[in-house]
């Protein structure tokens, strides 16, 4: 009976080692964050991490505290086999977690939650996005860290179980029963109230840091567990502060001194959405010189929204914020759930309801991401994806390149009827990694892939601007999301969520310049607006250029939020409840509480669709 004790003990701390490597490796792996860190750094990493590291080991420690159960009465060789059998299986998964992990975090800057599992649905596209090198690194370091885990619970944990009659079955069953209450203690994260969590791994005020410290295992189980009770999470407010501080944030009625951007109601719209362009690769916004000559140049022909934001990092999540005016969700994206998207309002559906011909255009894989069946429940009539382009027009990795999507849209708008209006939208793919474009102009591949998009844009441009239709439609082009550049920059810092918002057309009254601030949810209730169309459904939206609405920004990170308006900056992160930025220094209570409120009404609102 000691020796069943022993080697449940032994495979509890055998599970140990197995993660506390993987900190120093991830942090090795991406040296240029770890740059700064000290020794001290290291061990902080390690041993704040070891608390997510008990917890996950106590959970990979169920199956053989079962299995050593049953021999208590049903002895025999199975045991060891079924035992050889299961840390192979763990091994695997483990390994998988954290090669997976390890080289996610070099694009999207958070550990490993389930956002992959949404992806990967269409594993063709979901890879796409990955350099060659990564598939050799990541099978290299899978398959030697699969090796070493099982070789060590093999050769070093197996042996120490020795397969004998118990004479005291009862007995033998109650000690190991009492055994696996005492794993409930790591598994839990300790007798104290709180259980074990994220932000029991974060210490200090470089987020790298925590980062590392998390065990990739805990951060996957931990995004599965958040996904069931949305309504219940993020409760930072009582209800009738949440609901006040809310309506400080909501549109109000049109005042009369609005600004009239149209000289039509019924403008056709073409909505051009740019893959991941950010501020900081547009001159005219601040950003590198010479990269966009072409958004430049129209951006003194049209309406430029100059301190716009993305709601979020991610394209499924992007697309709800534009085209439904809802705001993305730090831990999920309510794509992955269709019954929940389809009761969103959106654009689409407020302009077909009204006479238009509404349609999608995309050069890449419609169905990932679950993008068809949420554009088809969103009111787009007609859909047109990389299965209706020839096989040798579909070059990138992604699907067709814009130099090919960019004329077949100039070519459906040629095709459409004067007595019916129409809304176009389009999402470009070329400036998505590995940004790989039939263009080479720019050293850095993300700057080139950006500045091929933004000649494409130049050119369609000018040559809608020679038909007929162009003196009543009104462009509209804007970011799905911005991007981590200048290099370094953390995904929770406001300068990746900015980006350009240009209206351009015919439909147009005048150029000018826009400075509010605004995000991305805010353009459904100012197109409508505009349109004289009610935008009351669109609750979390509002009229940019009604003077009397709140003038802010709100964005998304993992498990965190930004909150901008003219008096600064706030980022928070609501796993360790610590302020990221605070700019100016002084603190301002009221930006937090009002980041607060949105996220908290965003997840009521989530749970109650």
């Amino acid at each position: 009976m000691k020796n069943r004790v022993l080697f449940l003990m032994a495979t509890f701390v055998g599970f140990l080692p197995v993660f506390v490597i993987q900190k120093p490796v991830f942090m090795a792996y991406h040296h240029q964050l770890a740059s700064a860190s000290t020794l001290t750094d290291y061990l902080k990493v390690i041993a704040h991490g070891l608390t997510l590291d008990l917890s996950i080991a106590g959970y990979l420690t169920i199956v053989p505290f079962l299995l050593v159960l049953f021999s208590v009465w049903v002895a025999g060789p199975y045991l060891k086999a079924a035992l050889k059998g299961y840390f192979l299986l763990a091994a695997v998964v483990i390994a998988a977690i954290f090669s997976i992990d390890i080289e996610l975090y070099s694009y999207w800057g958070f550990r490993l939650d389930t956002t992959p599992f949404f992806y990967l649905k269409t594993p063709k596209d979901a890879l796409a996005s990955i350099p060659l090198r990564a598939y050799f690194t990541q099978t290299v370091l899978f398959v030697l860290y699969a090796a070493a885990i099982c070789w060590f619970f093999w050769k070093l944990i197996i042996p120490v179980l020795k397969i004998k009659p118990v004479r005291h079955r009862i007995a033998g069953s109650f000690i190991l029963l009492l055994c696996g209450g005492i794993l409930f203690i790591p598994i839990r994260g300790g007798l104290s109230v709180s259980t074990a969590n994220e932000g029991r791994a974060y210490f200090s005020t470089d987020l790298f840091l925590n980062y590392a410290a998390v065990n990739p295992c805990f951060s996957l189980l931990a995004s599965v567990w958040r996904e069931h009770d949305f309504a219940s999470q993020y409760q930072f407010l009582p209800e009738n502060e949440r609901k006040a501080t809310f309506e400080m944030l909501t549109d109000i009625p049109t005042s009369a001194d609005t600004l009239q951007l149209l000289n039509t109601r019924r403008p056709n719209i073409v909505l051009i959405l740019m893959e991941s362009f950010s501020a900081n690769a547009i001159e005219v916004l601040g950003g590198e010189p010479g990269i966009t000559p072409n958004l430049n140049r129209l951006s003194r022909e049209g309406v430029l929204f100059d301190r716009f934001y993305a709601n979020s990092f991610r394209t499924d999540r992007g697309l709800v914020s534009v085209l439904n005016g809802y705001p993305a969700q730090p831990t999920t994206s309510i794509m992955k759930y269709p019954m929940k998207s389809q009761s969103l309002p959106s654009i689409a559906k407020v302009l077909d309801s009204v006479g238009y011909r509404t349609s999608m255009t995309y050069g890449g894989d419609i169905n990932f991401t679950n993008m068809q069946s949420y554009f088809y429940a969103s009111g787009y009539q007609k859909i047109t994806a990389d299965r209706d382009f020839p096989l040798k027009d579909r070059l990138s990795k992604w699907g067709a390149n814009d130099d090919v999507t960019f004329p077949h849209l100039l070519e459906e708008i040629k095709r459409e009827s004067d007595s019916v209006p129409f809304f176009k939208t389009f999402l470009t793919l070329s400036s998505h990694e590995p940004f790989e474009v039939p263009f080479h102009h720019i050293d850095d591949l993300y700057l080139n892939s950006v500045a091929f998009t933004d000649s494409c844009i130049g050119s369609f441009i000018d040559s809608l601007k020679t038909l007929p239709v162009w003196s009543h439609t009104l462009v509209i082009l804007l970011s799905d999301h911005g991007y981590l550049y200048p290099y370094g920059i953390s995904h929770y810092d406001p300068k990746r969520q900015k980006m350009p918002m240009l209206w351009l057309g015919g439909a147009l009254t005048s150029s000018r310049i826009i400075s509010d601030y605004a995000s991305q949810i805010d353009l459904a209730a100012t197109l409508l607006a505009q349109m004289q169309l009610d935008a009351s459904a669109f609750r979390f939206s509002k009229n940019i250029v009604n003077p009397a609405s709140p003038k802010f920004a709100f964005y998304t990170f993992p498990n965190g939020f930004g909150f901008i308006d003219s008096t600064g900056t706030t980022a928070y992160d609501c796993e360790s409840d610590r302020v990221l930025i605070e700019e100016p220094h002084e603190e301002t209570h009221a930006r937090m509480l009002k980041g607060k409120a949105m996220l908290q009404t965003l997840y009521q609102d989530l749970g109650a669709r």
